[in-house]
């Protein structure tokens, strides 16, 4: 098969930010193969997309799309080549219906009048040809994650793309999402669709694309056939050395009662509820994991613990005291720490820089702060102490923090939260978008708190990680407690039926050759 991209020793650098992202980097991607672009945080995978989908110009190198050299100033300039980009962040207006986004600047018209009745045709005829189904006339903001994460494929289909490049396109997807989008990818694939997967995780590599390229610190390490290349041999390649894929940890020895919520009732933003009469606890020197399909109440129920939203009914404690009404910054006063699930929106301020970010818990405190003035020379210090202890690759004290990588960011966030010594740690979905090294050492530090008898909960969609973390793990369905199981020898179809709302009794007479989706 013929080349349908070439990347020909492209470089790339930011001067405001002194980061190398691009070096020398050559890759070359074959018409119709769904090709997988890997590496760690900051390892400059996106950058080179960015490249060659129009939104940064290379230094030095060429493009070839085709066969053919080609200049790419502009996303125009990739989008008339027939190349699209689903990007991790999307670019939906959340107001917009469905089919107002996907023909968003291409609208039908008479006479400059829109034709709205041949515009939702036009939609549903797209979506019923690549074999994905939606409700032209919905909403984006009424949409899964899952489903906008649709509309942003069939928006690159309907501008005529052959060559699609999904940036993270799982990091927020619910197991049966990525499910469904890796049948997505692979179906284009066989209609002649060339796909650049970028991802962190291995076992989707393995699963979808037929070759894989690797990424580390901006070079090119190489390219392999995926059923040639072990999961270890491409984290190997990855990270430059061998990675711990399964967690050794030693068994938790819980002691007294750290934070209780007391038949708890939470409401979402309509009203309606979200968390239904909750009850249960958290022990110090213990991880509690809470397992689930996304949007079963778990993030309500985060925003509730952490003061960011009411409790309609019932009491929460910490520490001894009654912290139902208590603010945010009394909370974390007392050491509660808190991870949150959305880095961008609740995690940082993206228009400042990084060593803010890093002290926005502990800006008050003497070592920061003077007379009311930051001491910028101890921020520049902590700073300098994170990115060294957090990895935090591409980081420099003092620059933007909107300048690093989605991982890069999710790193910030942990640094700030699990420097120091929390006494609880609420963890909400803590390795989404980081590569195989990374997630080694959020899992790594976050036993490391437990160990230091600090009291951990984990809300995560990655069942791998719950039943890998957690010393006791709870299931949520329907904002209530649909069960509990021991992570040591509870089984993934177990967790499967409480994932669904079903009870553990029904495991003994459900179809043992039945496929569990989780």
């Amino acid at each position: 098969m013929a080349n349908a991209v070439e990347l020909r020793n492209i470089t790339k650098y930011f001067p405001s930010s002194n980061v190398l992202a691009n070096n020398d980097v050559t890759l070359s991607v074959t018409e119709g193969e769904v090709h997988a672009l890997v590496g760690e945080n900051g390892a400059g995978k996106t950058t080179l997309m960015n490249i060659l989908y129009g939104l940064h110009e290379p230094d030095t190198g060429e493009i070839l799309v085709n066969g053919q050299p080609v200049e790419i100033n502009h996303p125009d300039d990739a989008i008339n080549l027939g190349i699209g980009m689903v990007h991790q962040h999307f670019k939906l207006v959340p107001s917009f219906t469905i089919a107002e986004n996907i023909m968003l600047g291409i609208e039908p018209n008479r006479y400059g009048v829109l034709q709205k009745k041949d515009e939702a045709e036009l939609v549903r005829q797209l979506a019923n040809d690549f074999g994905l189904p939606v409700d032209p006339h919905a909403r984006i903001r009424d949409l899964s994650v899952g489903m906008q994460q649709r509309v942003e494929i069939l928006k690159a289909l309907q501008r005529e793309a052959k060559i699609l490049i999904l940036d993270e396109p799982t990091a927020v997807l619910t197991p049966q999402e990525v499910k469904e989008l890796l049948t997505v990818v692979r179906n284009l694939a066989e209609r002649g669709r060339t796909i650049i997967f970028i991802t962190h995780k291995l076992v989707e590599v393995k699963d979808v694309a037929d070759r894989l390229s690797v990424m580390r610190d901006g070079k090119m390490i190489g390219t392999r056939t995926v059923a040639d290349t072990s999961i270890p041999d491409m984290a190997r390649m990855m990270v430059g050395r061998s990675v711990l894929l399964e967690l050794d940890k030693k068994p938790a020895t819980p002691g007294k009662v750290v934070f209780e919520a007391e038949n708890i009732t939470v409401t979402d933003a309509s009203g309606l509820p979200a968390v239904r009469h909750m009850s249960f606890s958290v022990r110090e020197g213990e991880i509690l994991g809470i397992a689930g399909v996304s949007g079963n109440g778990q993030t309500e129920l985060v925003e509730a613990i952490s003061g960011m939203r009411p409790v309609e009914g019932g009491a929460l404690t910490f520490m001894g005291q009654d912290i139902t009404r208590r603010t945010v910054g009394e909370r974390r006063k007392k050491g509660m720490a808190h991870i949150p699930e959305d880095r961008i929106k609740i995690g940082l301020n993206l228009e400042t820089h990084l060593d803010e970010n890093l002290v926005v818990n502990r800006y008050k405190l003497s070592e920061f702060n003077k007379l009311g003035f930051m001491i910028k020379s101890a921020m520049k210090k902590f700073a300098s102490f994170a990115v060294k202890q957090f990895s935090i690759a591409a980081a420099q004290p003092g620059e933007m923090i909107a300048t690093l990588s989605g991982g890069n960011m999710q790193k910030v966030v942990l640094a700030r939260e699990l420097s120091g010594e929390p006494k609880f740690v609420i963890a909400n979905q803590p390795t989404r978008g980081l590569d195989v090294g990374s997630i080694e050492f959020v899992h790594r530090s976050l036993v490391e708190v437990r160990d230091r008898q600090a009291a951990v909960l984990l809300i995560s969609v990655e069942l791998d990680e719950i039943l890998s973390l957690s010393d006791r793990v709870l299931v949520m369905y329907r904002g209530t407690i649909a069960g509990e199981a021991d992570p040591n020898t509870v089984t993934k179809e177990e967790i499967g039926l409480l994932m669904g709302g079903s009870s553990l009794q029904e495991t003994a007479v459900a179809d043992p050759l039945k496929e569990v989706v989780v």
